[in-house]
């Protein structure tokens, strides 16, 4: 997969893009990752990518000609890629926005800073994300959490194939409490079905405890889960206490 991302801070991807998961997804060839500078696009020795708004207000907005022109150049070669802005007024993307998205073959994220973006530019997306009900200082932290979701889904990626399986949200719950040595911590047991070596008894418990730790934590979550009739009466007992 392609990952690009076009900001005017490119170098605080570097490091995250280059350690653990993402840096072992680019050294097997799975991700090609580029950050470019959108500065490269301005025609003024200040190299200016913001202006003030028109009909006034506070701080400045992102300017439209660096964006489209970024835009027609990174997109002049290879494979059409997906255009993904952020905006509070986005999509909220979660674990099935990322599942889509990890089909996709090139992404290109514009990362807004300032007070946003001239309205102008967002008629180039494809989709428009959001990350939730908060204001962040710039689109680069967003990009970075939509690559790490994407690219971890992609095959090859992470070492045991079924982990993304197992994870929070991909059955529409969350994961099921884990456990690791000692059996015994300041008085606290693991339970002992864990231990018993009963594949079948360990997947049942992981299945309810997954059920009942999304309905206390989650309870929004419970109504679009695949349950059987059964487990959604059992996750109602955690739901009513």
């Amino acid at each position: 997969m392609i990952v690009e991302t076009l900001s005017v801070f490119p170098d605080m991807f570097e490091s995250p893009m280059s350690l653990s998961i993402m840096g072992r997804a680019r050294k097997k060839g799975i991700l090609d990752f580029c950050a470019y500078d959108l500065r490269n696009w301005t025609h003024d020795r200040h190299r200016t990518t913001d202006d003030e708004p028109y009909g006034g207000g506070q701080g400045l907005l992102m300017t439209c000609p660096p964006i489209f022109e970024a835009i027609d150049d990174i997109t002049s070669e290879g494979p059409k890629p997906t255009i993904i802005f952020f905006a509070p007024a986005g999509e909220v993307f979660d674990e099935a926005v990322a599942t889509e998205l990890s089909t996709c073959e090139r992404l290109l994220m514009v990362c807004g800073r300032y007070e946003g973006i001239d309205e102008r530019a967002f008629t180039l997306a494809d989709r428009v994300l959001s990350l939730g009900d908060y204001v962040l200082t710039g689109g680069e932290l967003p990009a970075m959490i939509v690559t790490d979701a994407v690219v971890r889904l992609l095959p090859g990626v992470l070492g045991d194939e079924g982990s993304a399986v197992e994870e929070s949200f991909s059955e529409g719950l969350l994961e099921f409490p884990q456990y690791t040595r000692p059996a015994t911590y300041r008085g606290m047991e693991v339970p002992p079905v864990l231990l018993s070596g009963d594949h079948g008894a360990v997947a049942a418990w992981r299945r309810r405890a997954a059920i009942e730790k999304t309905a206390k934590l989650r309870p929004d979550l419970i109504e679009s889960a695949p349950l059987t009739d059964e487990e959604r009466a059992f996750a109602r007992t955690f739901m009513e206490e």
